[in-house]
């Protein structure tokens, strides 16, 4: 396993169930080692989702001319989209059916995908002009890359409680 994360057999103690995220919860409910290093990849992979689908929505919502509230809207919609398909996409070259992959997303990122938007889309709201620069705006780039950097910093040790609880990408690391 990744970063020394402690696994042994489970399926000895009557663990393993047919549904990939109970049976995964079972796996690590006993592993409490978490490393930075673990919680800083995670969060890495989940950054890569939300920086699409948020960049994307901001730049959709700014080109159109939208106000603050639809153009956040929409980027949070669209990172969370992201985020679930590229954990769904690992997942389901794993061999797991839709449904399956769908559940092992959801539970993989909805916290951390939830804490890096609220981050970053406070930042960018609260960034004064940002969100009225325009897309040829240094003000508009800067503050979306640092609001996306300060969401990665903060949700990092967040991954790292999840994954301490078997819980987050603690739920994933099997099909990787």
């Amino acid at each position: 396993m990744l970063g020394g994360m402690d696994h042994h057999d489970h399926a000895a103690h009557g663990h393993v169930t047919d549904d990939p995220v109970r049976e995964e919860h079972a796996t690590h409910q006993h592993a409490a080692v978490a490393t930075w290093r673990m919680a800083a990849s995670a969060t890495l992979h989940c950054l890569t989702g939300c920086a699409i689908g948020e960049v994307l929505g901001m730049v959709v919502g700014t080109a159109l001319g939208w106000t603050a509230g639809p153009t956040v809207v929409l980027s949070v919609a669209l990172a969370f989209v992201f985020g679930y398909a590229l954990t769904m996409r690992g997942v389901l070259r794993a061999g797991v059916g839709f449904r399956q992959a769908l559940k092992v997303a959801l539970a993989a990122d909805t916290v951390s995908i939830a804490v890096m938007e609220l981050i970053d889309n406070a930042i960018m709201v609260g960034v004064p002009g940002a969100m009225d620069a325009g897309l040829s705006s240094g003000l508009f780039w800067a503050a979306l890359a640092l609001s996306l950097l300060v969401a990665f910093v903060l949700t990092v040790p967040v991954n790292r409680w999840l994954i301490s609880r078997g819980k987050g990408h603690a739920v994933v690391h099997r099909f990787h």
